[in-house]
């Protein structure tokens, strides 16, 4: 599930709008998030609405070999106001302008993007469905800290899986183990191959009447919800959790693995 560049901004918006919603009802910013724990709610706030700013800076400078200057100068200035509701205007602020600067560029405007040679594009695009990810994600962290976390909404959550294996996993640098491939599959139907080797780590749509079986069985196959499986590849849940088949023991190695490119 590829979501188009109109559904990404949606979606980085709907997300912005329920992580100030969740933040609003926090008892405190300065309680401690248990799924950032080195962080507290306030942290967090800064820490996304940062993120936004910066990106901002990346997509308004286009194509670059090196995060641009004032997107640089952009994040190391933030200093979000410690008072609540300023705070949730400046984060409003902030994803305003991600949004807008992703509008002027629109999906095929190159621009740097810290993931180099994975399979996702170095374009505005690429970075609105990243962005959409990292901001659902924190708003599952926020609500975990209200005890009231809530499954990641399904077209989030299906286009999450695609968005982490192809962006966060991909790589051209050589898998330091015996080769293997990793299995997700979605009980809402879509199926993902991982497979990591000395060409490096690749990602493949499976067809969905895939069996796995013989020569073909992967090293491990995890199985859950859409949102299970992005929240478990985010590490806000174990992956214990979820339906495994296998060697589970490779997502530790996949956990664990820093390629350099």
């Amino acid at each position: 599930m590829t979501l188009e560049f109109s559904d990404l901004r949606r979606l980085i918006d709907e997300r912005s709008t329920a992580f100030r919603a969740a933040v609003a009802s926090a008892p405190s910013l300065d309680v401690q998030v248990p799924t950032c724990p080195e962080w507290t709610v306030f942290d967090l706030v800064q820490h996304l609405g940062g993120g936004d700013r910066f990106w901002a800076a990346i997509v308004g400078a286009g194509p670059a070999g090196a995060p641009p200057a004032e997107a640089v100068a952009r994040r190391a200035a933030v200093a979000a106001p410690r008072e609540r509701e300023a705070l949730l205007a400046w984060l409003a602020e902030s994803t305003q302008l991600l949004l807008s600067a992703l509008g002027e560029a629109g999906p095929d405007r190159g621009c740097w993007t810290w993931w180099g040679a994975s399979q996702s594009p170095r374009t505005a695009g690429g970075v609105a469905r990243h962005r959409v990810q990292e901001t659902a994600v924190h708003t599952y962290d926020v609500q975990v800290t209200l005890g009231a976390p809530r499954p990641l909404p399904d077209e989030v959550a299906l286009d999450g899986v695609d968005e982490f294996l192809s962006t966060c996993c991909a790589t051209p640098a050589a898998w330091p183990h015996k080769p293997t491939t990793i299995d997700f599959h979605a009980t809402e139907g879509p199926s993902w191959r991982l497979t990591l080797d000395g060409d490096g780590a690749r990602a493949t749509r499976l067809p969905t009447d895939v069996t796995g079986a013989g020569s073909d069985a992967p090293g491990v196959s995890v199985r859950g919800t859409a949102s299970e499986l992005i929240l478990s590849l985010y590490d806000r849940i174990p992956a214990a959790s979820l339906q495994l088949d296998g060697d589970a023991g490779l997502l530790d190695l996949l956990r664990a693995w820093e390629p350099e490119e």
